[in-house]
């Protein structure tokens, strides 16, 4: 009796010994690179984006338009997005996820000139950055 007791209380803590064991690296995936900000203004010739070559993932353009008339922006490229109308002076947000290649922003307003904005390649991961929102 006394044996098949102390058989099972081994059996027990080995098996909490075993259940114990993990792992000692966990596989995350890296951080996402992290967002940039652009910045467009509108005026009354033409579009500008800054900067114009860019890496690829998450960026917000602040778009400021400073031309007489309303106007929204068309980003046509590897993926597409449009704003809606900015008025005279006004200033609007837009999030794109960016992906490789080159984009066109076309204003919707035909004497105003469009600007192109150059993607490459993905920027690198946000892993060990610190204090990121």
């Amino acid at each position: 009796m006394r044996r098949r007791r102390s058989a099972t209380a081994l059996l027990v803590a080995a098996a909490a010994a075993v259940a114990g064991c993990g792992a000692e690296d966990f596989p995350n995936e890296p951080r996402p690179a992290s967002a940039i900000d652009l910045s467009a203004k509108i005026d009354d010739s033409k579009v500008v984006v800054d900067p114009s070559e860019v890496g690829a993932g998450l960026a917000t353009v602040t778009i400021s338009n400073q031309s007489d008339d309303e106007v929204a922006l068309d980003f046509t490229g590897p993926s597409d997005r449009s704003t809606n109308a900015i008025p005279a002076g006004g200033i609007a947000s837009v999030s794109l996820m960016l992906a490789e290649g080159d984009y066109s922003i076309e204003p919707d307003v035909s004497t105003i000139a469009s600007d192109t904005l150059v993607v490459g390649a993905e920027r690198a991961s946000a892993q060990n950055d610190l204090l990121l929102p």
